[in-house]
């Protein structure tokens, strides 16, 4: 959209809400939200914010990738200018003076877009499917965590706090009182997802001491992708207000379970709305059986995108406290040992669920991943293997189990790159790399513990 085009949209919104302060706000590769607080006349009339592409090559450290590693990247560090989408504004809700906060696209000067930025490479996925008819619908559930607030790292997490005074101490899956514990923090909460918009659905206690999981209405893929990252700044919020920390983190407590992010996915013809995943006769269609086979070739080398941290891989395991993280590309209706189920439902709504990917993942690269895996499975009309009917864990562990291998498939996967972008699929894995490495210069308590008088 023009400059031309967008400033009426934003002056009436603006003169609606009484705006006097814009956060400009763009999503890094780790999904933290990095951009420019600026009084809304200078916003409005000043020209569009600049901000340097490096902070699409920063680690979640701060740092940056070896020169070696980035050798693909303009080391002058261009400017971006910053474009607001007029379908991502939302209210600061917490904010003593009225406050906008806005999602922006990010343009080089010349006028193409930064394809380093995780929001352009959805927009470019979900163009593809643009152009073949196909409207894919995404519904996000989200779980967190709420712990005690921690202000020394070498400490572990624990359960928070409720109304009674008493620290959650066992697993408590589903329970009402367990949610009604935390009840003014999350009336707080919804109070400002209404503020903003945010098409929330359900709110349910997960399997673990303080876990709980926020379901989203199903819906376009960006548009679920910004509340997503909403959401996330949302309850991270909230729980400040209320004394706790809200953490997005795989597996933020070693004996309990760890925090996904489920995409249920659905395929619509763009001109008549007919779901695809359904045939004539109600039955999964060939093309549902094709997006399958796309997701169980190549998800495999897409777990950098869904598993992005080091923590994530500790969710990928089965061990008594991991719940029911999926360790396999199996798919079956109504089974959650499987990474991809398919629940029960009416022909219109027949969709896939996929259950890899960490609570702690980009939201807007979770989506573009796995639909770039439905695609080129569609695409090449690859058959899946039969639905598993019992256990997949049994099969044991069919994923990669650390960073380290999952980046290497990653590398290896052209067919993901030229989807996702080669410059972009470079850029991501130089950024994990160098964590990784800053990872392994860290040692741990176990191994102070375990070696340092033994070996």
């Amino acid at each position: 959209m023009s400059n031309r085009q967008e400033q009426p949209l934003l002056n009436d919104w603006f003169q609606k809400h009484g705006i006097t302060e814009v956060e400009c706000l763009v999503s890094d590769l780790t999904g933290i939200l990095k951009g420019k607080i600026m009084p809304a006349g200078k916003y409005l009339n000043g020209g569009r914010p600049r901000l340097p592409d490096s902070i699409f090559i920063q680690t979640v450290t701060g740092g940056y990738p070896d020169d070696e590693d980035i050798r693909f990247w303009n080391q002058t560090e261009r400017d971006m200018e910053l474009v607001p989408d007029p379908g991502a504004i939302y209210l600061v809700p917490w904010a003593e003076d009225p406050t906008a906060q806005i999602i922006h696209d990010c343009f080089y000067l010349t006028g193409e877009p930064v394809d380093l930025a995780p929001r352009h490479v959805l927009k470019r996925v979900l163009g593809l499917y643009a152009e073949r008819g196909w409207k894919p619908v995404i519904a996000p559930e989200v779980e967190f965590y709420l712990v005690k607030t921690n202000t020394d790292s070498d400490y572990p997490l624990e359960p928070p706090i409720g109304r009674t005074g008493r620290q959650e101490s066992s697993r408590q899956s589903f329970s009402i009182d367990a949610v009604n514990e935390f009840d003014p923090l999350f009336e707080e909460m919804y109070d400002y997802c209404d503020a903003m918009s945010l098409d929330l659905d359900t709110l349910i206690h997960e399997e673990g001491a303080g876990q709980m999981e926020v379901n989203f209405q199903h819906g376009d893929p960006l548009a679920l992708a910004d509340q997503v990252v909403m959401f996330k700044r949302t309850l991270r919020e909230t729980a400040l207000r209320h004394g706790m920390y809200a953490t997005f983190m795989a597996k933020p407590m070693a004996n309990e379970p760890g925090s996904s992010m489920h995409i249920h996915q659905s395929l619509l013809d763009s001109e008549c709305g007919h779901n695809l995943f359904a045939g004539d006769d109600g039955q999964p269609s060939r093309l549902f059986h094709h997006f399958i086979g796309g997701l169980q070739k190549y998800l495999p080398a897409a777990m950098p995108l869904l598993a992005p941290n080091v923590n994530s891989y500790r969710r990928l395991m089965r061990t008594d406290s991991s719940g029911s993280a999926p360790i396999n590309v199996e798919w079956g209706m109504d089974n959650r040992t499987v990474g991809l189920r398919v629940p029960v439902s009416t022909p219109e709504a027949t969709r896939v669920e996929n259950r890899l990917a960490g609570a702690d993942a980009n939201p807007y690269l979770v989506m573009a991943a796995s639909l770039a895996c439905g695609y080129l499975g569609m695409l090449s009309q690859l058959e899946p293997r039969p639905p598993m009917t019992g256990s997949a864990w049994s099969g044991g562990h069919k994923l990669p189990d650390d960073i380290g291998p999952a980046l290497g498939l990653l590398q290896d996967c052209q067919a993901l790159s030229d989807i996702l972008g080669e410059r972009f699929t470079h850029s991501y894995l130089a950024v994990k790399r160098a964590e990784h490495r800053a990872y392994f210069q860290v040692i741990s308590s176990w191994e102070r513990e375990h070696l340092l008088l033994r070996v």
